[in-house]
């Protein structure tokens, strides 16, 4: 009877180790917009677009005022060769000068700071001074 909790935990800790964890993401599966539309990625590109066109000379001062049509354009998956989760968006953004631009982002699990989190990188056409992304964003597409 001594061994019946001792086989439990083990079973638990395999199982543990082999079952894959759940993301926020996994509980929206099958609605892959609503992954590039959520709150916090949106929230992140703000912070950051605000912090580019204050810090990078010659951009017009202007901020985010809305965001739609935000749609997934590319999913890859982790693999054992390749084992950071991306996901590929794009949407339009309203500026608060009036204007309507594209945007592309890209979405990495497990790559924010000293990994813990998740990154979002972004390119909003025009505003790519120094071509990080390449000519038209064309990295993140």
């Amino acid at each position: 009877m001594a061994r019946l909790p001792l086989i439990a935990a083990f079973i638990s800790a395999l199982l543990a180790v082999t079952v894959p964890q759940a993301r926020a993401a996994d509980f929206i599966y099958g609605m892959e917009d609503a992954i590039c539309g959520h709150h916090s990625v949106l929230g992140a590109i703000e912070r950051g677009f605000r912090h580019q066109v204050t810090h990078v000379p010659h951009l017009p001062n202007v901020g985010i005022a809305d965001f739609y049509g935000a749609r997934l354009t590319r999913y890859e998956p982790a693999t054992p060769y390749s084992p950071i989760e991306r996901r590929y968006c794009q949407a339009n953004v309203l500026l608060t000068d009036g204007v309507d631009r594209p945007i592309w982002f890209l979405i990495e699990y497990g790559q924010g700071f000293a990994s813990i989190g998740d990154n979002v990188e972004f390119c909003v056409l025009g505003f790519d001074r120094w071509n990080v992304y390449n000519s038209g964003c064309r990295v993140l597409r």
